[in-house]
């Protein structure tokens, strides 16, 4: 039962995903310089932030043009995912 329950708290990969990761990468972990690490950022902050961006409240061209023609839907999904993964040292930028 451990293994169901894990499975269940693990969202599914977006399939919106790819355009994200491209700057932000797959896991949250930034692939490219002054786009930030979204792995762990708490689930409420990203949901918003996304809307925001998609609707032009926040506004960056770059994102608005990435997010725009998604759903509440697709943006709650990356929210989640992003909001799942765990920050690596390692990765990412400094």
């Amino acid at each position: 039962m451990a293994v169901a329950s894990v499975q269940a708290a693990t969202p599914t990969k977006p399939a919106r995903l790819g355009l994200c990761a491209a700057c932000h990468g797959e896991t949250g972990m930034a692939q490219i310089p002054g786009a930030p690490n979204l792995a762990g950022q708490k689930l409420d902050y990203l949901r918003e932030a996304l809307k925001q961006y998609r609707d032009g409240r926040r506004n960056v061209p770059l994102m608005r043009a990435a997010i725009g023609p998604m759903s509440d839907a697709d943006l709650d999904e990356l929210a989640r995912w992003y909001s799942a993964q765990t920050p690596s040292p390692t990765q990412g930028n400094p």
